[in-house]
């Protein structure tokens, strides 16, 4: 990569790592459309615990990473939720930035680029006109 395109390279970065630290922080606590669509039919008290009826998520389950250190926004054994889920924020950029930059590093063109077309004609042969041939006079003896 050019020396030119590094600082938008880090601007970018430093922006995601910003939004990602602290403006994740503000986002809203209400539940996203499909958490709401699967609450519908039951009722749920103010910690969003349900407490009765009948709907989709009752049958929920945790999934197999529920104890991943990152898990559910947060990063387990920090006390401080607004720290927590920025560090996490923060941690999920970096990989995503280190993941993504190893990929164009594999996918990266190496050397000059080479022609992909066909070479060029040899100009040693005889025409590939036979009307041509035919048309030389011949110098040859028999």
């Amino acid at each position: 990569m050019s020396k030119r395109h590094w600082p938008f390279v880090l601007g970018g970065l430093l922006v995601a790592l910003l939004l990602a630290g602290v403006v994740s922080n503000y986002a809203s606590s209400h539940p996203d459309g499909l958490d709401s669509s699967l609450l519908k039919g039951c009722t749920v008290n103010a910690d969003d615990e349900i407490t009765g009826g009948s709907c989709p998520a009752q049958q929920a389950k945790d999934h197999e990473l529920a104890d991943s250190p990152l898990a559910d926004y947060g990063v387990r054994g920090i006390g401080n939720d607004f720290l927590s889920t920025g560090l996490s924020g923060v941690l999920g950029v970096l990989l995503t930035f280190a993941l993504g930059g190893g990929l164009f590093w594999l996918a990266r063109r190496r050397g000059p680029a080479t022609p992909a077309g066909p070479a060029a004609p040899d100009t040693t042969t005889a025409s590939a006109d036979p009307a041509d041939d035919a048309a030389t006079p011949s110098t040859g003896t028999r």
